[in-house]
């Protein structure tokens, strides 16, 4: 059912808040803000099942004690990265494993948890914190008609642009169905899609 990016073609003039949170204690966070907020506007959030029960999206009690949502998450385990992979939902957790069983300590993996409106000040200041990488790529599993790929990817090349990188985008090829309607062939596509963000060289 294609429906974030029906979300995505609505959104303008602040008009809603879109969310993916990646891990429990943002979606905590995500939720308070939106409680506190002294305006109202329509919050849409989309949060995957198998998140529900993924270990790397829970969270250590003491991130729930900060003050804030953060609507770029990010990576703590890599510095001065030569590769920077931007995501959103469990595909970025998918990421994460694929780079700890390539022992790859280059690239640096930021979960986007607020699609709109795009924190583009929050990744343009992750990025400039990496000025060794040259290389930013935004990672979607669906298909390129569909998931956020037609909104991000316009808005993320002028940030990177700004900033002299480059970019590029790993998806599945357009389709006119959101899934193949096998198991098996979705594990191939889902190998070949990690396996492509890693294969390029960093700073190439």
């Amino acid at each position: 059912m294609r429906v974030l990016e029906c979300f995505l073609q609505l959104a303008a003039e602040d008009n809603v808040v879109i969310c993916q949170p990646s891990n429990a204690a943002n979606y905590f966070h995500m939720l308070r803000r939106q409680a506190k907020r002294s305006w109202r506007k329509p919050l849409i959030v989309f949060t995957p099942k198998s998140m529900l029960r993924h270990p790397d999206a829970s969270s250590e009690l003491s991130e729930f004690s900060r003050p804030y949502f953060l609507p770029l998450v990010p990576d703590s385990e890599v510095q001065d990265a030569r590769r920077i992979v931007i995501a959103s939902g469990k595909v970025g957790h998918e990421l994460r494993a694929e780079r700890r069983k390539r022992k790859d300590a280059s690239t640096a993996i930021f979960f986007l948890d607020q699609l709109y409106p795009l924190p583009k000040r929050e990744i343009a200041e992750a990025i400039a914190a990496n000025p060794n990488a040259h290389e930013i790529v935004w990672v979607q599993e669906e298909p390129a008609n569909m998931g956020p790929y037609s909104y991000v990817m316009p808005r993320l090349q002028r940030i990177a642009e700004h900033q002299g990188r480059r970019i590029r985008a790993v998806k599945r090829s357009a389709s006119a169905s959101p899934a193949t309607g096998s198991a098996k062939a979705h594990e191939m596509e889902q190998k070949t899609l990690l396996s492509l963000v890693f294969t390029t060289a960093a700073g190439e």
